[in-house]
């Protein structure tokens, strides 16, 4: 039988928000497989259990940058170890230099925007001498270049914490600007079912089953219950299946918005500031370092 350290215990309670020892319960059931004590967690408690998992401190900001006539656009994040320096002035322009720059010039990877031309150097060098003026480490994440089908536009919030870059086709700059809106609050996974992976389509159905099963539901009647359950997760975490944050009936879906305004969405990009990012410990500073190295070793 696999140990349960104290460490674990303690990583599962902060994904979670489980009482300790549902969370060692739920380790030894599964053998230390942190990802099924999660599911055992929710089976007992339910949502409540992910509710934790949703935590980013990793910081750091969101720029956009779109070309006048609305056609091409890039999204870029760059993080930061402490908020305070997400702030400073001199690492917003950076940020916003860098996204100009992947609109501009296209660049294949973060390695590859690190060897850009950015004043009298390179966006590294630039980079390398504002973390020795600040003495923080700083890296330039991740970013997305999109050549429009129809128009972009975008909407950040937060304090540059949530960045949207969409794509819409039809419509006016209302609807963009609403739509923008929408997915930066309700954080859609995909645009629709096509894009939600199907392991966590089939985690779902599984957590459905053994809740329907433990409330004492007959099991010819728990196939349906779990499709049921995984339709309106569907509805939940796609783009256009949620309900439209400003819908004034409190029941259109963005599917109906952009059919009554004869348009349609192209695609988006979603950035929440640190997201994927493990929860910031002693060891962020660590793991920005060794995105930084890794982005120069490949120059």
């Amino acid at each position: 039988m696999a140990e349960i350290t104290a460490s674990m215990v303690k990583e599962l309670r902060e994904k979670t928000d489980a009482p300790m020892m549902e969370c060692k319960k739920a380790l030894t059931e599964a053998a230390g497989d942190m990802a099924k004590a999660e599911e055992i967690l929710r089976v007992k408690l339910g949502n409540k259990a992910t509710k934790a998992a949703t935590r980013i401190t990793a910081e750091g900001l969101v720029a956009i940058h779109i070309a006048a006539d609305g056609k091409l656009g890039a999204i870029l994040e760059g993080n930061s170890e402490t908020d305070f320096v997400a702030k400073n002035d001199e690492f917003k322009k950076l940020v916003h230099d860098a996204v100009r720059l992947v609109a501009d010039k296209n660049p294949a990877d973060p390695a590859a925007l690190s060897a850009l031309p950015l004043g009298d150097g390179t966006v590294e060098s630039t980079r390398a001498a504002l973390v020795g003026k600040i003495g923080e480490n700083l890296t330039l994440r991740r970013f997305q270049r999109v050549e429009a089908k129809g128009k972009l536009h975008s909407y950040i919030h937060g304090g540059a914490k949530i960045g949207v870059l969409l794509d819409l086709v039809g419509g006016d700059d209302q609807l963009g600007k609403d739509l923008s809106m929408h997915i930066a609050a309700a954080k859609p996974k995909a645009l629709d079912a096509s894009g939600i992976d199907t392991a966590l389509l089939d985690t779902e159905r599984r957590i459905a089953i053994e809740k329907a099963r433990e409330a004492g539901k007959p099991e010819a009647m728990l196939d349906k219950i779990a499709e049921g359950t995984v339709q309106k997760f569907l509805k939940e975490v796609t783009l256009l299946g949620q309900i439209f944050v400003k819908a004034e009936d409190g029941k259109q879906t963005i599917e109906q918005l952009l059919k009554a305004k004869g348009a349609t969405v192209a695609g988006y990009t979603l950035y929440v500031v640190g997201e994927g990012l493990e929860k910031r410990s002693n060891d962020f500073a660590a793991e920005v370092a060794q995105q930084a190295a890794a982005a120069a070793a490949k120059q």
